[in-house]
């Protein structure tokens, strides 16, 4: 799944936990985190891990591949409800996902 994707889906009222079920992972976990493989780019893959499996590492590795912490769920849930906001509302999704990114990228 790719970051535009996810953004589409949860800001059409998509519901976490029914995403963690389609995804097999565990709702009830302390944090759910948002991982990508360098270099960042709208076009990368996600991969989406508990807090309790990486321990929240910044670089984790599964299956033999490298992954970068990019953010938990809970800043993009917050992210996701900012933008239904009036100010924000006409923002494509494309351009949040540039948003999220660059703060990934920059401000992590």
């Amino acid at each position: 799944m790719k970051l535009e994707e996810l953004i589409e889906y949860f800001r059409s009222d998509g519901i976490f936990e029914e995403f963690c079920d389609k995804q097999e992972l565990n709702s009830e976990s302390e944090v759910i985190e948002i991982y990508g493989i360098k270099p960042f780019s709208l076009d990368m893959d996600l991969a989406f891990f508990s807090i309790e499996e990486t321990k929240g590492a910044i670089q984790y590795s599964y299956e033999g591949r490298d992954y970068c912490n990019l953010f938990d769920f809970y800043f993009f849930l917050d992210a996701i409800e900012e933008s239904k906001n009036e100010q924000n509302r006409d923002l494509e999704d494309r351009q949040i996902a540039e948003k999220l990114l660059a703060y990934a990228e920059n401000d992590a």
